[in-house]
């Protein structure tokens, strides 16, 4: 198992977030060193919000062998709409904009290299899509968009009275039961003599 802390976030350093993009270049580095670390195994990586659009932003190749996607926003629109509503009430649909027009000239990248749902049909790998039903910054609609986008393999799950963060700590043995065949069913595990 290895856990990262994307750059800029977290304990990280960086200066700036760029909502997946640069992240996805961690996600990148990250499978290539589990690669190198264990030559031949299969590799699955759980994202959560920012980490799960990382994951589908970074375009790895080779790509993970099976991905949980938890709480990720389809557009940068989706998620910065979402989040003025949630913290301004109404008001903040009309500053979601104002935000938006910013990310050329702060952050050297444009809205539309942040559509995780444009590039979730190219990611050649089995996928578990998963949204609290009570998210205020992803809605279960959006995850259900998002689902819809993904090829085959994939799975939905809906966490009942979740909302955005950590659905493992929400409900543990629900997650384990959910997330763990998942995972199984695509990381067979190498039996050594």
């Amino acid at each position: 198992m290895l856990l990262v802390d994307l750059p800029a976030h977290g304990e990280s350093t960086g200066q700036y977030i760029t909502f997946g993009v640069n992240e996805g270049e961690a996600v990148k580095a990250m499978l290539a060193y589990l690669r190198r670390q264990v030559p031949g195994e299969k590799v699955g990586v759980i994202g959560v919000s920012l980490g799960a659009a990382a994951a589908v932003l970074a375009k790895a190749t080779p790509p993970p062998d099976a991905v949980v996607l938890e709480s990720m926003f389809p557009t940068i629109e989706d998620a910065v709409t979402d989040r003025m509503v949630h913290y301004f009430g109404p008001l903040g649909r009309g500053v979601a904009p104002l935000l938006l027009w910013q990310l050329p000239w702060r952050l050297g990248i444009s809205a539309g290299q942040l559509h995780p749902i444009d590039e979730i049909g190219a990611l050649a790998a089995p996928v578990l899509v998963a949204s609290g039903t009570e998210d205020p910054l992803t809605t279960l609609a959006e995850a259900r968009r998002i689902f819809a986008a993904a090829k085959e393999p994939k799975q939905f799950w809906a966490v009942e009275g979740a909302a955005h963060w950590d659905l493992h700590a929400y409900n543990p043995a629900a997650y384990q039961a959910k997330i763990l065949p998942f995972l199984a069913a695509y990381l067979p595990r190498k039996v050594v003599p």
